[in-house]
């Protein structure tokens, strides 16, 4: 039962943001942190000729759905490290909520839909456990749907 198996991979875009959040010694407000997430720190020209310009706040939302894909490939697993995963996942959601609800720093677009994500996480969790958990048991009583 290895650690990858175990911790949620939401954690570490989740990480990340707790660290551009906290990494100022004064609390970084939520105006301040919009402002450092949509510094345009990339751009990209297109054969359009447009130039597709890419932010701190549209890495760290791909950084996070590359870690959701993750996260639902192993939330097909059964077995001790998956429920240990799905409880971990929980467990992260809360503390997502909470910076949420109580921390100006953490009241961004970015920051929501980075919980969203995690909130994902633990429904598909539980959802394909309860339903691959019904699937044995019908399948271990001689039942079929």
């Amino acid at each position: 039962m290895g650690a990858f198996t175990v911790l949620p991979l939401m954690a570490v875009p989740i990480v990340i943001y707790n660290v551009m959040a906290w990494a100022d010694a004064t609390f970084a407000t939520a105006e301040e942190l919009s402002a450092r997430l949509n510094e345009p720190f990339q751009s990209v020209h297109m054969a359009s000729g447009a130039n597709w310009v890419i932010t701190p706040g549209h890495a760290l939302m791909a950084v996070a759905l590359v870690t959701l894909f993750f996260e639902l490939l192993k939330s097909t697993g059964v077995g001790r490290a998956a429920i240990m995963n799905h409880a971990f996942s929980m467990i992260l959601f809360i503390f997502c909520l909470i910076e949420f609800l109580m921390f100006e720093a953490f009241a961004t677009s970015v920051f929501f839909l980075i919980m969203l994500m995690a909130l994902m996480d633990v429904m598909a969790g539980f959802i394909v456990t309860i339903a691959s958990a019904r699937r044995d048991f019908a399948v271990g009583e001689g039942f079929g749907d």
